[in-house]
């Protein structure tokens, strides 16, 4: 069954000065308990779906369902839906877990009573127990995510949105993360999932949806296009160099170069080209290699290597879907 099904989706923003058409016929569709990546540049329309998918903006033309309802429309289909948005503050950070999960469960339609048996619930589950009166703003990065993690989660809804989640984590922080959104959709919801860090989209979604320039460029299986792929990437291992190379001419041609090597990722055919560029640099190493999902988000959209976005502003703004 599929939690979420979009279809043509379209929205031109105007101004006085230009239209930017940010989405032009965006369609997919989300199973239950599964993990979509949806990738793509800065710009690329991303943000603008997101928030149509979320009831906070109205689409020009095509669809969102969320379990055959349109957001949009019925307030009950924003019943089944939690976020966790980066750039926006998730919480009040004067109040403490506890506090937060209750106040935002009874927003969300709970009985006090409910929200406070939820919210103890979730505190223990996402091991916030000892912290559930400390506030919010004196927990590490990791917690304070944690925490937006539990208020989104409040009113169990089938459709998780997250931006970001482990952004600007440490390590342990974001493995436990991760964890938990895996538990999450083991537990059936379905999450979509919006993050420029690549290899954390690698290791989660069971699939992968790449938008640019409002235009879905590809939507398979993880597994299936990192295979598709791989036949097609290449490392060039090079000998002593002056690093003297034209790094977008590499680009343009699918390679990138770090220190002493090259990754290319594209027909066989064109790796001439690209060893043509670093002649007369001795070449030390020629291997083909599995492709990353970074390889492939930059084959797909020829952007550089994605930027993180801003950190979030300081002021409390508090956005919920």
């Amino acid at each position: 069954m599929n939690v979420l099904e979009i279809r043509d989706l379209r929205k031109t923003f105007h101004s006085r000065r230009k239209t930017v058409e940010a989405v032009c016929g965006v369609s997919l569709a989300v199973a239950e308990g599964s993990i979509l990546a949806f990738l793509g540049p800065n710009g690329a329309g991303k943000t603008t779906t997101i928030k149509m998918i979320a009831g906070l903006v109205r689409p020009d033309s095509g669809s969102v369902r969320v379990l055959g309802r349109d957001p949009n429309a019925d307030s009950r289909a924003l019943g089944d839906i939690g976020a966790v948005l980066e750039g926006n503050r998730n919480t009040y950070w004067r109040l403490a877990p506890e506090e937060n999960i209750e106040y935002f469960g009874v927003l969300k339609g709970l009985r006090p009573r409910q929200a406070r048996r939820r919210a103890s619930e979730l505190l223990e589950e996402f091991g916030l127990g000892d912290k559930r009166g400390v506030p919010t703003q004196k927990l590490s990065r990791g917690m304070q995510q944690q925490v937006s993690l539990a208020v989104a989660m409040i009113h169990n809804p089938r459709l998780l949105l997250l931006d970001e989640p482990t952004l600007g984590l440490d390590v342990t922080a974001a493995e436990r993360m991760k964890g938990m959104i895996r538990d999450i959709a083991a537990r059936g919801h379905t999450v979509l999932l919006t993050t420029h860090q690549l290899t954390v989209a690698e290791e989660l979604a069971n699939r992968v949806a790449i938008i640019h320039r409002g235009r879905i460029v590809t939507e398979e299986p993880t597994a299936e296009l990192l295979r598709r792929f791989s036949g097609e990437a290449f490392r060039v291992e090079l000998g002593p160099h002056t690093n003297g190379f034209d790094r977008d001419a590499l680009a343009r041609l699918g390679a990138s170069i770090q220190d002493s090597a090259i990754e290319y990722i594209g027909p066989p055919a064109g790796l001439y080209r690209v060893l043509d560029l670093v002649r007369p640099t001795p070449i030390v190493k020629l291997e083909k290699v599995e492709a990353s999902l970074t390889d492939v988000f930059l084959r797909l959209t020829g952007a550089a290597a994605p930027a993180l976005p801003a950190a979030a502003p300081k002021e409390e703004v508090l956005t919920h879907a």
